[in-house]
């Protein structure tokens, strides 16, 4: 038996690790690298590009998925019969 393959990774904008958008921290979940390093290299290319960087980021920003998973609610606990104290002591 083939053990099972792990899923792909996916490129999506971080819900955790985020400043502005996530895009940042999520490039940098997906590429391994830490995320301030992604950070200060997209803040020189914005000043040095003279904003076509940032055009880029925003880009990303509105064509990346979150990690959010759009998961429901969980279900509300079931209803008990009554209050689960314990009977007072007899004397």
């Amino acid at each position: 038996m083939t053990p099972p393959t792990p899923a792909p990774k996916r490129l999506t904008r971080s819900s955790t690790d985020k400043w502005v958008g996530g895009v940042c921290g999520g490039l940098a979940q997906y590429t391994g690298v830490d995320a301030n390093l992604i950070r200060l290299i997209t803040v020189v290319l914005v000043v040095v590009g003279v904003g076509t960087t940032l055009l880029v980021y925003l880009a990303a920003w509105l064509l990346m998925p979150s990690d959010v998973t759009n998961q429901p609610y969980p279900p509300p606990p079931a209803p008990t019969d009554g209050p689960t104290a314990p009977p007072p002591p007899s004397v």
